[in-house]
């Protein structure tokens, strides 16, 4: 059986990201951090393996949705 992927939340990922907010934000509209998944009308999080790839490597990480939006 496959464990589930837990969401995270913003603080949580500050914490094990090391950046602040707004840098959080501007790796993410660049496509170098993960996006986050919407829970709800009014809550988000992030995925925890993608949060896991992204501290295993950042230099190397690249969105794909943001890469095929910036390419349209």
């Amino acid at each position: 059986m496959i464990d589930p992927d837990k969401i995270l939340r913003i603080r949580t990922v500050l914490h094990r990201s090391g950046l602040s907010r707004s840098t959080l934000y501007r790796k993410m509209k660049e496509g170098t951090f993960p996006r986050q998944v919407k829970i709800s009308d009014y809550c988000s999080g992030w995925r925890e393996s993608e949060i896991n790839r992204w501290i295993a490597d950042p230099p190397a990480y690249h969105c794909e949705e943001v890469e095929t939006e910036l390419r349209q």
